[in-house]
């Protein structure tokens, strides 16, 4: 019986860890590692064009399902282009192993054909990235990097030279249990007595979340309902926490709406619930603030913080709700309440008011009508720029919904590779791409993995021709557009072209037909919807320390955007409101 090679072992190592795809492109130094897969019927290997794709898709799919996935690159060329992917995932709290394959281990440090040092060049995407440059340092290097990936929650990186990966694995390899889940973490008693004494001295308490909330909706409404307070959140954490909750008071931040930045301004203790918000220009600086998180090296380096907190949210609330006492005075949540619907129900006409009419497409407008058509379980993943705008302001969740972007990292082009990772983990759920035209072009290549694959990946495209958030910076430093002008062809012409279904809208009448359309097709498909590149967007407050080095517009040459369905909440909230 032929001896097991190292890359047999590194593959039937990362089946053991549930690793079930390796996304990525073939190339010489890899090819043992594709070619073990190819003998394993326990993982399938995912050809994408681009190796950003493939880490791109990896981490989507680890995002969806909290389990470990994995990308690989071969030497050189091949493995760099998995790093703006692999920043992604890390920053996304990803479990992402990586595998940069190597040149020939006895050419390393000579300048050969193709030679970096992918062990260097990853360090700062990852927890963990080592060099395999012997067979007796197999299995012990991998599961050290399972065990970085998914104990940390973030991106692993084995470097391995195509020559060591063929050779024989060794004898007597010492494995070992892999741990492949997290455990929750539960703060110390003196941490939960000295916020509960917090809580109890404050009038008015206000609680923003973030995607630490996930799986924590109940204790945050048992909570909030304890002590009466609104509850708003970032971006990362609406999917989680801002369906059926009577205390929702918006969204704070660049793309924000709502009451939710009054609400962490006026309060006497803020609570920061998982969240790592970044932009500090939002959070106030003369209230009392705390800030629970399961990773203790993101407390306090956003803002002054009274008390760190060290533990899960759902833990830390199961602890804390039963020792404070409850509250009577719902006055200042009912003025948060009634704040918030005030304030989106003045901006609700932006979408409402001839739209019908209005050509090129309001995006305000396409987005409302996505969000009625998809499916109460879809996917949505979103480019980075006004779609991140489009998919704060309208994407309702219901806790079944997932919505997936590059949120912390910010990169163009996510969407359609993040979908690929997304409807491979289930073929059966409606994945979304909601794609800019900017992104989509970047990596247009692997609309092609789709059709490849007959990945039923629905791209809707909002094409402005433009690389819309970037005119917007340009304008709020004073410069005239320049360079921002995109040249595009008829995208669903090409989307034919390649073998999928592909239709174009130029009329508002059109939108509904064509999506339920795409929607039926069994198979990837491509909308293509022209929008109107003057529709953008402003938060709800604005300084000249929030303008700087980021996309804020001036109102006298924007729009304000709607917000969907959301008023509609908004407004059913305020029955909550007892009548005296």
């Amino acid at each position: 019986m032929a001896k097991q090679t190292v890359a047999e072992q590194f593959i039937d190592i990362l089946v053991r860890a549930g690793v079930r795809r390796l996304y990525g492109v073939v190339g010489d130094s890899l090819n043992p590692v594709v070619d073990a897969i190819r003998r394993n019927s326990a993982i399938d290997w995912i050809q994408v064009r681009h190796e950003e794709t493939a880490a791109f898709a990896a981490g989507a799919e680890a995002q969806l399902t909290g389990r470990l996935a994995a990308c690989a690159g071969s030497c050189g060329p091949g493995n760099l282009h998995l790093i703006n992917g692999l920043y992604d995932a890390h920053r996304s709290m990803a479990p992402v192993l990586a595998l940069a394959s190597h040149i020939p281990s006895s050419e390393i440090g000579t300048s050969y054909f193709q030679e970096t040092h992918p062990d260097r060049l990853f360090s700062e995407c990852s927890h963990y990235s080592e060099l395999i440059s012997s067979t007796k340092q197999m299995p012990r290097v991998l599961q050290t990097a399972i065990q970085h990936a998914v104990g940390q929650s973030g991106v692993a990186v084995v470097s391995l030279p195509g020559d060591v990966a063929a050779e024989p694995a060794p004898e007597r390899a010492f494995e070992h249990a892999l741990v492949t889940s997290r455990p929750s973490v539960r703060p110390g008693d003196e941490e939960i007595d000295a916020l509960a004494r917090m809580v109890d001295a404050a009038d008015k308490v206000t609680l923003f979340c973030g995607s630490g909330t996930a799986g924590a909706h109940a204790e945050v409404m048992e909570f909030a309902e304890r002590v009466k307070s609104p509850v708003g959140h970032a971006l990362r954490g609406k999917e989680w926490i801002q369906y059926d909750n009577p205390y929702d008071v918006g969204m704070s931040g660049l793309l924000g709406y709502g009451a939710a930045y009054e609400a962490t301004h006026e309060c006497d203790l803020l609570i920061l619930l998982g969240t790592d918000f970044p932009y500090s220009a939002f959070l106030p600086d003369d209230v009392r603030i705390v800030q629970v998180d399961v990773r203790p090296e993101h407390l306090g380096r956003r803002t002054k913080l009274d008390l760190a907190v060290w533990g899960d949210v759902r833990e830390t609330l199961r602890c804390l709700t039963p020792r404070v006492r409850e509250k009577s005075s719902r006055r200042f949540l009912d003025r948060m309440l009634k704040k918030h619907a005030d304030a989106l129900e003045g901006v609700v006409r932006a979408y409402t008011r001839k739209v019908e009419k209005h050509v090129p497409i309001h995006p305000e407008y396409v987005a409302s009508v996505l969000d009625e058509e998809a499916a109460d379980d879809a996917v949505f993943t979103v480019d980075t720029g006004m779609c991140n705008v489009w998919a704060a302001r309208y994407l309702t969740p219901n806790g079944r919904r997932r919505v997936i972007g590059s949120f912390s990292h910010g990169s163009m082009a996510n969407a359609l590779p993040q979908a690929i990772g997304a409807q491979f983990m289930d073929r059966g759920r409606q994945i979304v791409s909601m794609s800019g035209d900017g992104g989509f072009s970047m990596l247009m290549g692997d609309f092609l993995t789709l059709v490849q694959y007959d990945l039923p990946v629905k791209v809707v495209l909002f094409n402005n021709s433009s690389l819309g958030m970037v005119e917007l910076e340009m304008m709020v430093s004073g410069l005239p557009a320049y360079g921002t002008t995109n040249h595009n062809p008829d995208f669903s012409a090409i989307a034919r072209a390649a073998g999928a279904y592909g239709v174009r809208v130029e009329k508002p009448k059109q939108l509904r037909g064509a999506l339920r359309d795409a929607f039926r097709h069994k198979g990837p498909a491509l909308v293509d919807v022209v929008t109107d590149p003057n529709a953008l967007s402003i938060p709800p407050k604005i300084s000249a320390e929030m303008v700087s080095g980021f996309a804020l517009s001036a109102g006298k040459i924007v729009l304000d955007g709607g917000v969907g369905r959301m008023v509609q909440m908004a407004r059913s909230n305020l029955r909550n409101i007892p009548r005296v």
